[in-house]
């Protein structure tokens, strides 16, 4: 909202003795000129200070009144005839009877030492053409608006992620420190005020950075020019690359006159924009132009894509329009890794049929990682004798010669010997393949121990015992974008024979088991979540504080789950298809989550005996 300083203006045309001496070289009447201001409250003022910004403060409501400085000039313009600062009227000024104009400048630059730039002091300036009558009170309203040019700088999620200890410096002129201000990730979004005097100013940018993998700076500089007093310039910084060059997307936004002015440095009216890289997937892919909506409208817009190598049919797709003058789509039923080809297409001014605008862009879709062993073919006693392993180091295929997957085996097997294994490989019961993994829930009842050992299979590792409890890392590397699990599950979940569970969800006796599947995409740090670099989140059943709930910890980009109700039958297969929730779409994955029990609250030892099950078919997929 633009800011105002109201100046309600009283002249009075009146027959004074004084006044006549005073000008008795005019033989025309004379007039008392008296003078009130209203200048926006102290609270307004400080709220357009920045937050950030703490060397000095706004000026407030008396500051504002007190420093304004008075011009009157005659109305022919032939000279300055009255010069003052509104705090030292002491009661009204006589003027003959005659046309004049009256200037008003309040703020930062009615001060003798005015800062030409400051993030925190506005300007304001007003003018009005007024006439003093003998005998007539003649009420002049004077609005003094914001004079500075302001400034404000964004920055784009892809300049952090592309450059270290980036700035961009603003300023009226190049050299000169004290006439620029300078934005950086702290002050992002703050407005800076310009006292912008002569012909047609300029103001000269300077975008400085660090690229993640250069040891040079990198420089952008370029220049405004024929910035107005009252106008904001918005600038908002994206990086991109188009066919490896760096670029830079710069929008200059005039508020005020409620219209948009774009500057790129590969300048194009009409045309795509290019999309930042986390908006490129491995199956669908959100594509950007800008459109002169005066020459084309809003109507018919669209976008078409093909392989690149194909030189084959487009595919077509209506554009969204976002806002005035941008529009995007999304382009689905992509083949991941696949370089593609895509264009505007806008109306014909004459004919009103889409038609190519501008050149194409390409881009080329994320890989599609899969899941090492889905169907769980690959079988081996690679860790020992006494449980299966889903590995084989003699496997022809090489994500399946070392170990993704581990199960609680290691730990039951390893501990109290082989029939205590708590996940198999079963070839009489299978969905996808020749064979499955089943996962067996048992009652270890022994002197030492009586506790449930949950079938269980994940992707991490066996950490080893603390004490008679297991510790297991979960998660793998993993750098794909998939938007579902897709898998077979068949599962069976007996009477609850180990009470127990979470607070508000424990089992009883009288329940029946649950199973449960869970999916997991982040950047989990394993100093803080007690893993190791490859398997980042660690999980030890004799420390509850250790039970991370994965859907919602730092680090967790995307989460779904399964859960399985058991009522003492075994069940059919299902296909489950475990479509992610993402909550960042802007990070790129490190590590993958996939865990399976046959009783959810395992961790716990609770549950039932004789849950059990089956899994198949496992797989990623990208849409």
């Amino acid at each position: 909202m633009k800011a105002t300083l109201k100046l309600i203006i009283g002249l009075t045309a009146a027959i004074a003795s004084a006044a006549c001496s005073k000008y008795d070289d005019n033989n025309a009447a004379t007039g008392a000129f008296s003078l009130h201001i209203v200048v926006p409250d102290e609270t307004e003022q400080q709220a357009a200070a920045t937050p950030s910004h703490v060397a000095t403060r706004a000026m407030s409501q008396d500051e504002l009144l007190n420093t304004a400085s008075i011009r009157i000039y005659n109305g022919d313009f032939t000279g300055l005839i009255r010069k003052f600062i509104y705090s030292d009227m002491t009661g009204p000024i006589y003027l003959p009877a005659n046309t004049y104009r009256i200037d008003i400048y309040a703020g930062e630059a009615a001060r003798s030492d005015a800062k030409v730039a400051s993030f925190d002091q506005k300007s304001y300036m007003g003018s009005q053409e007024f006439t003093v009558t003998a005998g007539v009170t003649t009420p002049v309203q004077v609005t003094a608006s914001v004079s500075n040019a302001i400034s404000v700088v964004e920055f784009d999620q892809s300049i952090a992620a592309t450059f270290s200890d980036y700035s961009f410096t603003i300023g009226l002129n190049k050299e000169d420190t004290a006439q620029q201000l300078v934005y950086t990730a702290a002050n992002a979004g703050a407005e800076g005020y310009f006292i912008a005097t002569g012909f047609e100013p300029s103001l000269y940018w300077t975008f400085r950075g660090t690229l993640a993998d250069e040891s040079e700076a990198f420089v952008k500089s370029g220049e405004i020019q024929a910035v107005e007093q009252g106008k904001k310039y918005t600038m908002n910084l994206k990086y991109t690359e188009h066919n490896g060059q760096l670029a830079f997307a710069l929008t200059v936004d005039k508020t005020t006159e409620d219209h948009n002015d774009q500057i790129v440095f590969e300048p194009v009216s009409t045309g795509l924009a290019a999309s930042s890289i986390y908006e490129i997937w491995a199956g669908h892919a959100t594509v950007h132009a800008d459109v002169d909506e005066t020459e084309y409208g809003t109507e018919n817009i669209f976008f078409e894509y093909r392989p690149s190598a194909s030189q084959g049919e487009w595919s077509r797709t209506a554009a969204t329009r976002d806002s005035e003058g941008m529009y995007s789509a999304v382009l689905t039923m992509l083949t991941p890794a696949t370089e593609y080809e895509y264009r505007l297409l806008a109306p014909d001014p004459q004919t009103k049929e889409p038609v190519a605008v501008g050149s194409s862009l390409t881009f080329t879709t994320e890989t599609a990682p899969a899941i090492p062993n889905g169907s769980f073919e690959t079988v081996s006693n690679a860790d020992d004798e006494r449980w299966i392993s889903f590995y084989d180091p003699a496997s022809e295929t090489e994500a399946n010669r070392t170990k993704w997957w581990d199960s609680g085996s290691s730990a039951s097997a390893g501990m109290l010997g082989a029939t205590y294994a708590i996940c198999y490989s079963d070839t009489d019961t299978y969905k996808d393949g020749t064979r499955s993994a089943r996962l067996q829930s048992k009652k270890v009842d022994m002197a030492v121990v009586n506790k449930l050992a949950a079938g269980n299979l994940f992707s991490g590792e066996f950490a080893g015992l603390d004490g008679m409890n297991g510790k297991v890392n979960f998660g793998r590397p993993f750098t794909g974008r998939p938007t579902a699990l897709r898998f077979w599950v068949k599962y069976k979940g007996g009477q609850v024979d180990y009470e127990g569970g979470p607070e508000g969800s424990k089992l009883t006796a009288s329940d029946f088991d649950k199973g449960q599947v869970k999916f997991a995409l982040g950047t989990w740090d394993h100093n803080k979540y007690g893993g190791s670099v490859s398997c980042p989140v660690q999980v030890n059943t004799s420390d509850t504080g250790t039970f991370w709930p994965i859907d919602s910890i730092e680090g967790t980009i995307a989460y779904k789950d399964h859960i399985l109700q058991g009522d003492g039958s075994e069940g059919e297969w299902q296909q489950v298809t475990l479509t992610l929730d993402y909550k960042d779409e802007t990070t790129i994955p490190q590590y993958i989550i996939i865990s399976a029990a046959a009783s959810m609250y395992g961790d716990y030892f609770a549950g039932s005996s004789s849950s059990q099950m089956w899994l198949d078919g496992m797989e990623l997929i990208y849409e």
